[in-house]
């Protein structure tokens, strides 16, 4: 017989879910059940075509993964964000997102999750489930080609172009997040959406981020790793 969490780990790999980076570690005796709610012990959503099992660490003795433990990162450009990243947007938590997350895994193309970070932080602590990774210089036109950024509006978000302007009537709600409270990258991206005229009630910001949700010991799926 297999032991608590990898009992539980195996099972869910057999059903052909994976349990993304929750299921690393051995189980503890004692530990009582972590559930997302009271009522909500995981949530199954699609993560590249795959089933991906949103739970928390069962282990109750896990801690925050150190790349989240620090408390003062330099100041700029890793400076507090406001509560709210622009007017009309909603700033959301961890469980407005996974019903986001439950829309998108119910093939409701109108919503998209996106993960602002650039690349090596998503090799680090890996990519929340059912979200896509558009890094933030994409959309920066700093950083990135006035052309790629109009085809990301186009192809990706759903915008149409009508001459220099642009129709949002189609386009995607567009859920943000980066690394947290101390992370500017997903409100820059948020306002530039706005300067070019994208519906800010379109525009959702998880707040908290990677941080947050990893403070919260809620599945991440690995990136750029065998």
């Amino acid at each position: 017989m297999l032991p608590g969490r990898a009992f539980r780990c195996f099972a869910l790999r057999a059903a052909g879910i994976v349990a993304a980076a929750t299921c690393i570690g051995g189980a503890v005796a004692g530990d009582k059940p972590v559930g997302i709610t009271a009522d909500q012990p995981y949530l199954d959503v699609v993560h590249e075509g795959r089933l991906f099992r949103i739970i928390r660490d069962q282990d109750n003795q896990a801690e925050v993964d150190p790349d989240y433990a620090l408390t003062s990162r330099p100041c700029p450009p890793f400076c507090v964000q406001p509560m709210q990243a622009a007017p009309g947007v909603e700033t959301i938590g961890e469980l407005e997102l996974l019903e986001y997350l439950k829309r998108i895994t119910r093939r409701d193309d109108s919503v998209m999750v996106v993960d602002s970070r650039e690349p090596d932080w998503l090799k680090r602590s890996g990519i929340i489930p059912g979200a896509v990774n558009i890094p933030w210089t994409r959309l920066h036109p700093a950083h990135g080609d006035v052309q790629s950024i109009a085809e990301t509006l186009e192809l990706t978000f759903g915008a149409a172009r009508t001459g220099v302007l642009w129709n949002f009537e189609n386009a995607k709600t567009l859920v943000f997040y980066c690394n947290g409270i101390w992370c500017g990258q997903s409100p820059t991206n948020i306002r530039q959406l706005l300067a070019l005229g994208y519906p800010p009630h379109k525009l959702k910001w998880y707040r908290g981020g990677m941080q947050a949700w990893k403070s919260l010991g809620l599945s991440t799926v690995p990136v750029g790793k065998p």
